[in-house]
């Protein structure tokens, strides 16, 4: 049986051009956030994490080294190959080139993950290194798309989508009795513009994309694995999906790589009208022919525990169950919070805490902060604290190992903490205090902000962190 498909060049063409534009991105963030975050100096220090946690239990290219210097290196080193793979031009010389660029992107983005705790828990990281590490073994732009490669990123892609069905269904009530989305759309983790909007539609709107829900998470996935067109229809119907998710809120690249997936199960038929012809196509070589069929035999085995995960009473959600995160499990929103709780860092430059005393508000560039400030959009683009944040209001600041030390590189004036942020409203000296507080957020009524132009009402609920300063000298 040949394991030639060339009905599928377009779709691994599109596919392949939006794996690199989210590996680009992801590496643009690194770039922009993992000193700050985990470096020499960071929130979560990643030369701590490599002295106590062993190499075989998170293997990383900086358990060789880990300085900023090295980190920024191999995040420009990432996004220079990024955008090779991004162009083609790897793929266009030969398969030997693109599988290259596949692995040195695989292997790099493995060990930021491998060493990034808690700012890079997220199952869209894993999601992204399983997808990139099967593509290394895609092959030259030449060479005919390859069957088992194409079913074993369908696999990923029902994983993925019957996954988050299961964990919906299991979970939270509101998924059963289709009020989610009452909630949704207000306490996701970084609402966007368009947001608000869509926490106004009517409740029976918002019912019946509950039952929508179901439906492309829980029954459309069998579609993938069935003949044309019905694998492309229910690969459409993912894609618009993902489309709409991707327009209400900012879930990072949560909703692009299974958007990206979803291109796999589209032929000739669908894709026809890209402005880009087919080249003449060789058959694919024996030597890598061997390694695909090797490929999806470790992909069927490690296939097992996710399966089970997935088929279990007590399913989990975003697990790796290997340390080279090759084949995972996935899952999103078991649960809705029902308000949104939001943590206001605050500082002054009085020396002494009074009732009088001027508090100014630290602004985030993701989460809401200011009631009048229109929600930003950022995504694909990860924000990380403005994500990490969110979940910190739902606990104690304890909980945090991170959180001191956020307020006291805000009291340091740490030029490269404050820059996560939007502003900095202590350009010329640190705060001499900062503290936290809790506020509970709503989305603001249409006839309220027609008068007062908010986007949120909020009200103070408690104090998340008292007052500290730096020791005086």
């Amino acid at each position: 049986m040949s394991d030639d498909l060339a009905s599928y060049w377009y779709a691994r063409m599109l596919f392949e051009r939006g794996l690199a534009v989210i590996y680009l991105v992801a590496f643009i963030v690194v770039v922009n956030q993992f000193v700050p975050l985990l470096g020499e100096r960071g929130l979560l220090p990643v030369p701590r994490f490599v002295q106590s946690v062993p190499f075989r239990l998170s293997p990383s290219l900086f358990y060789i080294r880990a300085t900023d210097a090295v980190f920024r290196a191999a995040g420009w080193l990432g996004i220079l190959l990024s955008l090779v793979a991004v162009s083609g031009l790897a793929q266009r010389r030969s398969g030997l080139a693109a599988a290259a660029v596949w692995a040195l992107l695989w292997v790099l983005y493995l060990s930021f993950v491998n060493v990034g705790q808690t700012f890079y828990g997220f199952g869209w990281e894993s999601l992204l290194l399983e997808a990139g590490f099967f593509t290394i073994f895609a092959g030259a732009t030449t060479t005919a798309p390859s069957t088992v490669l194409n079913w074993i990123y369908r696999w990923t892609l029902f994983r993925l989508m019957f996954g988050a069905g299961l964990i919906k269904l299991r979970g939270d009530p509101c998924w059963r009795d289709l009020t989610c989305l009452d909630y949704y759309f207000e306490t996701q983790p970084i609402p966007n513009p368009l947001s608000w909007y869509f926490h106004g539609l009517p409740r029976s709107v918002l019912h019946g994309g509950v039952a929508f829900n179901h439906l492309v998470e829980v029954i459309v996935p069998f579609g993938y694995f069935l003949p044309q067109p019905f694998a492309g229809i229910a690969g459409l119907i993912t894609i618009v999906f993902q489309l709409t998710l991707i327009v209400s809120g900012h879930l990072s690249w949560l909703n692009w790589l299974p958007l990206v997936l979803a291109f796999t199960t589209l032929d000739t038929r669908f894709l026809s009208w890209l402005p880009v012809s087919i080249p003449a196509l060789h058959p694919i070589p024996a030597p890598q022919r061997f390694i695909l069929y090797a490929a999806g035999a470790v992909a069927a085995l490690l296939s097992i525990p996710p399966t089970l995960n997935m088929l279990s009473p007590n399913q989990a959600m975003n697990m790796s169950f290997n340390p080279l995160h090759i084949v995972n499990t996935y899952g999103a929103f078991g649960s809705i919070t029902r308000e949104r709780y939001e943590i206001a860092i605050e500082g002054t430059t009085d020396e002494t805490v009074t009732d009088r005393t001027m508090w100014v508000e630290y602004p985030f560039k993701g989460k809401p902060g200011d009631p009048a400030r229109r929600p930003a959009q950022l995504a694909p683009y990860h924000l990380r604290l403005d994500w990490l944040m969110w979940f910190a209001a739902m606990g104690d600041a304890p909980e945090q190992p991170w959180f001191a030390g956020l307020l006291l590189k805000l009291l340091e004036g740490d030029r490269d903490v404050v820059g996560l942020l939007a502003d900095n409203p202590f350009p010329d000296r640190p705060p001499r205090w900062v503290r936290a507080r809790l506020y509970r957020y709503r989305f603001t009524t249409p006839a309220q902000r027609e008068a007062t132009g908010r986007w949120w009402n909020r009200e103070a609920v408690a104090e998340y962190f008292p007052a500290v300063r730096l020791p005086q000298r």
